[in-house]
C-alpha cells in the first residue's frame, strides 16, 4: 500500500456546505500548502444516546449525497485521492466509544442486533457511494470502542459492506486499542487514533507493531494531530483542555511525531485532524488554539514531512 499523506477534510459540516465557494477553496489550500495526497471526507450521522439503535444519517446534519459526490470529484481534479469515513456521533453530546448495549438481550431493552441493523445500513450507503465514486478506501468505524467486543457483528457488517464496495477497508479504533480488536483479520487496512502523548511514542509504537506483525496487515493513523494550546502535548486527544493559545507545542508535537514515525516501514500514513472547510482568516492563526494548522508553524512542518516522503 502506498503511503497515505492524507487529512481530514470538514469534519462536522452540513447539508450545503460542501457547495459554498469557501469549501473548494479550502480543499484546494490544503492541497497546496500541506503537499497531502489523499483527503479523508469524514460523515457524522447522530443517534439520540449512546443506548438508541437508530442512526440518522439524512437529516439537514450531513452534507446531501450529491454535494459529497461533488467534492470527490472536485477533489480528483486537485490529485487527490479520497477516502470515505461514515461515522456516528451520539446527539446528547457523548463520546461514540460509550455507545453500548447488554451482552444478553433482555425484553424491552435496546438490542446490539438492533443497533447493527441501522448501522449496517448507514455504512452500506456510503459503501454505494464509494463504489460509484471509485474511492481508494472506505472506513467503516471510529472509536467505537465498546462495540468492539461484537466481533461477530464487526464481521457481518464489513461482508455486507464488502459485497457492495471492492475497494480497501479499514477500521479506525481509538488509541491505545490497537491489540484488543480480535477482528483485523476481516479487514485490508488496519487504523487507528494516533492521538499519543510527545513523550510516549517509542513504547506505543512498539505496542501497535506486535499487533500489524501478528495480522500481517497495512496499518496508518486514521486520525493524528495536536491542538495548538500549552499542555496539549501531553494530552493531544482532549479537546476540551483549558490551556493558553501556543502555536509552538503544536509544532513540537508534529515535528516529534514525524521523528518518531519516518523510520517505521509498517506504519504507511497518517490522516491527520483536522482542515476545517471554513477557514479563519490567515491574520488570525495565532489566536486559534485547535486542531487547525492553516497559517501556523505545524503547516510548514506537514508539508515538508509530506514533501520528503517517496
Amino acid at each position: 500500500m502506498e503511503y497515505i499523506k492524507g487529512f481530514t477534510f470538514g469534519w462536522g459540516n452540513k447539508k450545503g456546505d460542501f457547495l459554498s465557494c469557501q469549501a473548494k477553496e479550502s480543499l484546494r489550500q490544503l492541497k497546496e500548502r500541506t503537499n497531502s495526497n489523499y483527503v479523508i471526507f469524514a460523515l457524522g450521522a447522530l443517534q439520540d444516546t449512546p443506548h438508541t439503535t437508530e442512526i440518522d444519517y439524512t437529516g439537514d446534519h450531513m452534507v446531501s449525497d450529491e454535494e459529497l459526490i461533488h467534492m470527490i470529484e472536485y477533489a480528483r481534479e486537485l490529485d487527490l485521492k479520497v477516502i470515505l469515513k461514515p461515522t456516528v456521533n451520539v446527539r446528547n453530546g457523548t463520546w461514540r466509544a460509550h455507545i453500548n448495549f447488554f451482552d444478553h438481550d433482555v425484553p424491552c431493552e435496546p438490542k446490539w442486533k438492533d443497533w447493527f441493523l441501522s448501522y449496517t445500513k448507514y455504512q452500506c450507503h456510503y459503501a454505494e457511494i464509494a463504489q460509484k465514486s471509485n474511492c481508494e478506501m472506505m472506513i467503516v468505524g471510529c472509536e467505537m470502542v465498546q462495540s468492539e467486543r461484537r466481533e461477530n457483528e464487526w464481521r457481518q457488517l464489513i461482508r455486507e459492506v464488502k459485497k457492495i464496495y471492492h475497494g480497501l477497508i479499514s477500521y479506525n479504533t481509538d488509541k491505545y486499542q490497537e491489540n484488543y480488536v480480535k477482528w483485523w483479520d476481516a479487514v485490508d487496512v488496519i487504523s487507528s487514533s494516533g492521538y499519543y502523548p510527545i513523550d510516549c511514542w517509542n513504547e506505543q509504537l512498539e505496542r501497535i507493531e506486535k499487533v500489524v506483525k501478528k495480522y500481517n496487515k497495512p496499518f496508518f493513523f486514521a486520525e493524528a494531530g495536536c491542538p495548538s494550546r500549552t499542555g496539549s502535548g501531553h494530552i493531544p486527544n482532549n479537546w476540551e483542555h483549558v490551556g493558553e493559545t501556543n502555536l509552538q507545542e503544536q509544532a513540537e508535537y508534529y515535528k516529534v511525531m514525524f521523528e518518531k514515525t519516518r523510520d517505521k516501514e509498517w506504519l504507511k500514513g497518517f490522516g491527520l485532524w483536522d482542515w476545517s472547510t471554513y477557514l479563519y482568516p490567515e491574520n488570525k492563526a495565532i489566536y486559534d488554539n485547535g486542531y487547525d494548522v492553516f497559517g501556523k508553524p505545524a503547516e510548514k512542518i506537514i508539508y515538508g514531512f509530506y514533501s520528503n516522503i517517496v
